[in-house]
């Protein structure tokens, strides 16, 4: 017959200074694999989780694509699309579907387009358009494409009526 390890209840409030629930109704053997365990953990995944922390903190915003994004906004008595985004370089010329583009700002800098402008520049029923980055001084370009306001470029067909019934 093969011993039982017995436990032993205390109240909480009983407990001193420095002692925990567990040292107080674990057996001395337990306790000791629940160390053993502890320590196995921490030796062989906290390594990787330090690591991991490390490497992505090292990241360099250089390697990260240019965040842009487009709203449409009144301009005057038409539409026009304001293209936004953060660039490294004041100096970077920014282009749209491979046409460049004079942007107001410096890091941060937006640039207003007419629809009907972004239209002759996009394929036909459009979703999205490029955003492209040339950097004079190393020469680098970074392209993204961003999303376009849900049915921007598509066709508009104009209705004399609607009929609706109910079947």
């Amino acid at each position: 017959m093969s011993r039982m390890p017995t436990c032993s209840a205390k109240p909480l409030h009983s407990l001193t200074r420095g002692q925990s629930v567990r040292q107080v109704g674990a057996p001395p053997l337990l306790a000791k694999q629940q160390q053993r365990v502890g320590t196995h953990y921490f030796r062989t995944l906290a390594p990787a989780g330090i690591a991991a922390v490390v490497l992505g903190s090292l990241a360099s915003p250089a390697i990260a694509a240019p965040e842009a994004n487009a709203r449409l906004v009144h301009c005057g008595a038409q539409s026009c699309l304001r293209i936004t985004g953060q660039r490294e370089n004041s100096a970077s010329t920014v282009g749209i579907n491979g046409h460049a583009v004079r942007v107001e700002g410096n890091r941060t800098w937006q640039a207003d387009l007419p629809v009907e402008l972004v239209r002759e520049w996009s394929p036909p029923y459009a979703r999205t358009v490029e955003v492209s980055l040339q950097n004079p001084e190393t020469q680098r370009q970074t392209v993204t494409s961003i999303d376009l306001p849900i049915g921007l470029l598509g066709v508009t067909t104009n209705l004399a009526s609607l009929v609706v019934s109910v079947r």
